[in-house]
């Protein structure tokens, strides 16, 4: 494993040749769903994802927006964990400083092996359940990191769920309203919900910079990761 990843890193160091760039991706691609814990666990590691794949995306190596979400979509991936005993903590790391630099990762319907938007429709709400999920999350300390009691995490929790039920009317009805035939009280409720959602991301990137828990860590980026498929929608 440590002589397989010393020759990716050399095919992805300082290289301006897309083509190759192209293959050394895909071999990686492969070797990841191929190989065990003992080479997941280098590529993870900052001195890959970050010092190598994420260089890349620098605009003096012009890569072709494709190869830049496949970079993406391997961070992403990655951060969320493999089977087996590898620590993911750099690449998570890597993804978070992403994440609070407004980086759009790709969709996770299309991106390879990560978890699947849902795409089952939801009954509409109310503008009362838009007006519910505005409360705050969580009252942000002022110390650096947060360490949340279980109270705290279990009302945080319900207002994750209010937010996934806020994407799933927020989908739904941007799938069954056609643009140029939009139900009036379809697109009112939908300005509010955009708006509420935009809230609770803003709140959910600022915990994201200061919880410590893993859990909630996780939890956190599946829900911005939603928030940012549905509030792409709504702006196409």
């Amino acid at each position: 494993p440590k002589d397989a990843v010393k020759a990716l890193k050399k095919k992805l160091s300082k290289n301006c040749n897309h083509k190759e760039i192209r293959l050394t991706l895909s071999l990686l691609d492969m070797c990841i769903e191929n190989c065990g814990p003992r080479f997941q666990s280098l590529v993870v590691k900052k001195d890959f994802c970050k010092d190598k794949l994420v260089k890349l995306l620098n605009p003096r190596y012009n890569l072709p927006i494709d190869m830049q979400e496949k970079i993406l979509t391997f961070i992403m991936t990655w951060a969320r964990g493999f089977q087996g005993m590898v620590d993911v903590s750099e690449v998570k790391e890597v993804y978070l400083e992403l994440l609070k630099k407004g980086v759009d990762f790709p969709s996770p319907d299309t991106s390879r092996g990560g978890p699947k938007a849902s795409s089952q429709p939801s009954t509409k709400s109310s503008p009362s359940s838009a007006n519910s999920a505005k409360r705050s999350l969580l009252p942000l300390p002022t110390n650096p990191t947060l360490l949340i009691t279980p109270e705290q995490i279990g009302k945080l929790y319900s207002e994750l769920d209010m937010a996934k039920m806020n994407v799933r009317v927020m989908s739904s009805i941007l799938k069954e309203n056609v643009p140029g035939s939009e139900n009036p009280d379809d697109m009112n409720l939908l300005q509010k919900l955009y708006k509420t959602c935009r809230m609770m991301q803003e709140r959910i990137m600022e915990l994201l910079a200061t919880v410590e828990n893993e859990d909630v860590i996780v939890e956190l980026i599946q829900v911005n990761e939603d928030l940012n498929n549905v509030l792409l929608g709504h702006e196409r």
